[in-house]
């Protein structure tokens, strides 16, 4: 049998299928037969040996695709996973996010009449609470009204309001109810008036404006003499009677003040009793505590 001359080439690594095989002569029959089956047995030999040598990297099977839950189970899932939302804290309280709003007048007290202002010169003098009057803040005068209560007065010209504090005592003319400071003046645009019609009302909680007492303003004179002839002849009928010295800007004057009564309607009820009986034009006045009626008799 002739030799057949064989000449065999691995390709690096042994990768498979790239062997080459150069056969240099040409054979013919049963011989290549046997050359082709022998080649192939040897490969067959060389394919595992090739195969234990590569090194082998584990490998985790690829994740399954997700398959979509069903209604019933998310619905459970939910339920059992929710945590329940903390309200935000609400800016007012609930249980008083209902309450009513406090009454424009917590006593009760309104009053309807005409409102004056005063400035220079009483500016700078002393008031009757005993503080120096300045008639750049929000105060008012007031024959009736205890000290330091706030009150609202509106212009009923315009509608316009200011809140004034009660400081001093006053006015002593006849169908005027406050005396408001300037300031006060020209919040409800009264200053080029002089005069207005106003409410008041009382806005200080806790306060009764209608008890204390109060007397009866019947008289004032620049002669003190004529002060004294009055108490005189009206302390034979009533009793207690005061003459009150005021340092005005225009000069002392001496007021005479019948009565110690206890409450503002008796009060009231007893001056239009001097009212018919004397013919007097009365000034009910609350009597302020320290000086009673500040009587210098």
């Amino acid at each position: 049998m002739p030799r057949a001359r064989v000449n065999l080439r691995k390709t690096r690594n042994h990768d498979l299928g790239r062997l080459v095989i150069l056969v240099g002569t040409s054979l013919r029959g049963p011989a290549v037969l046997h050359i082709i089956y022998f080649f192939s047995l040897l490969l067959f030999l060389m394919l595992p040996g090739c195969g234990s040598r590569r090194p082998v990297i584990g490998r985790q099977p690829a994740p399954a695709q997700p398959v979509e839950t069903p209604p019933a189970t998310e619905e459970a899932a939910k339920r059992s996973t929710n945590v329940p939302e903390t309200p935000a804290p609400s800016a007012v309280p609930p249980s008083k996010r209902n309450k009513p709003a406090p009454a424009p007048a917590p006593s009760g007290y309104l009053e309807e009449g005409n409102a004056s202002w005063y400035g220079v010169p009483f500016h700078g003098r002393r008031a009757s609470n005993g503080e120096v009057y300045d008639m750049y803040k929000l105060t008012a005068a007031h024959r009736t009204l205890p000290f330091e209560t706030m009150v609202r007065v509106t212009n009923l010209n315009n509608g316009k309001s200011t809140v004034v504090r009660i400081t001093d005592r006053g006015p002593f003319v006849d169908n005027r109810i406050i005396d408001l400071s300037l300031a006060a003046a020209r919040e409800v645009d009264s200053v080029g008036p002089g005069v207005v019609p106003v409410r008041v009302e009382v806005l200080s909680s806790g306060i009764d404006p209608m008890s204390g007492f109060f007397t009866v303003q019947v008289g004032a004179f620049r002669d003190r003499a004529n002060a004294e002839r009055l108490h005189d002849r009206l302390s034979v009928t009533y009793s207690p009677i005061f003459i009150q010295q005021y340092d005005s800007p225009d000069g002392v004057f001496y007021r005479v003040r019948v009565g110690r009564i206890s409450g503002e309607d008796a009060a009231r009820q007893f001056g239009e009793q001097l009212r018919d009986r004397e013919g007097f034009t009365p000034f009910v006045t609350r009597l302020d505590e320290g000086t009673p009626a500040g009587a210098i008799r």
